[in-house]
């Protein structure tokens, strides 16, 4: 809470956290709602605007990745350059790192558009996954039960019940339908018959997909979902024990007790918690 009162006073100063977005109670509340509408709607209209899905999802996924992969540019490009921004006209100023990082994602989304290797997928899957954790933040414990409560219900319901209204389960059907490539569909239109041949269907990246050790063939599905949510939260239990911790250093002496810091903290048990629910 004290936190959250921190942020707010941050704001109202004049200085704002660099695009985070932190959730509240109604937007909590309304985010499974959401996500459920846009489930039905993939449902029902996918082969109609599935070239709109694929577009979307690969330029989401090429700027997520490029903040994925970010860092590590400006680590290789930090001996050969100054930090100065290029300007270019009306789309803003960067540095040689990001534009670096832009083009590698760009490269990897385009490759993965014309090959649909599992790989390239999950790495774009990687990078939605945390550019979302890194610009969603949870301010407390009670929005962080209400999300993820209303978030096992979505997914009980539509894992286990939909099919008894729609006579399909829906989420395994949007989860597994492929898209048809845009590069095949402009070659159609354009008489190319081997592209068209050549093209692939896309699997959309809102899964990590890994080969099965027993099937071959056949791949595991981890739903991004189930990777974010409750990262979101683990995120949210480390700032606590960073604002726990600083309040013991802030002490008369100055230095926490030895006891206080190798304790195990609420991050910890909440990590081991997280590994064991994606096995």
């Amino acid at each position: 809470m004290e936190q959250e009162a921190k942020q707010k006073e941050k704001e109202r100063n004049g200085q704002p956290d660099n695009n985070v977005q932190t959730l509240d109670t109604m937007q909590a509340l309304c985010l499974p709602l959401g996500a459920s509408i846009s489930l039905l709607v993939m449902f029902f209209f996918f082969d109609s605007m599935q070239m709109l899905f694929a577009i979307c999802t690969a330029i989401i996924a090429t700027i997520a990745l490029a903040f994925l992969l970010l860092p590590m540019c400006q680590y290789i490009i930090r001996p050969c350059s100054d930090g100065n921004k290029i300007s270019f006209g009306m789309c803003g100023r960067f540095t040689a790192a990001e534009l670096v990082s832009f083009a590698l994602s760009v490269t990897i989304v385009c490759i993965w558009v014309l090959t649909g290797h599992w790989l390239l997928m999950d790495a774009m899957g990687m990078g939605l996954c945390v550019a979302f954790i890194a610009f969603v933040r949870l301010p407390s414990l009670k929005v962080s039960t209400l999300l993820l409560t209303g978030l096992l219900i979505y997914d009980v319901f539509w894992v286990f019940f939909s099919s008894y209204i729609f006579n399909a389960n829906v989420m395994v059907k949007v989860a597994t339908r492929p898209a048809e490539n845009p590069v095949g569909i402009v070659a159609k239109k354009l008489h190319l018959g081997g592209v068209v041949r050549e093209a692939p269907k896309l699997s959309l990246p809102g899964k990590l997909v890994f080969p099965s050790m027993h099937n071959n063939g056949h791949f595991s599905m981890l739903g991004l979902g189930d990777i974010v949510m409750p990262g979101l939260l683990l995120c949210f239990v480390l700032r606590y024990d960073a604002y726990k911790k600083a309040q013991i250093c802030s002490a008369e002496t100055g230095v926490p007790p030895p006891n206080q810091l190798n304790k195990i903290s609420y991050f910890h048990c909440s990590l081991i918690g997280y590994f064991l629910g994606n096995l």
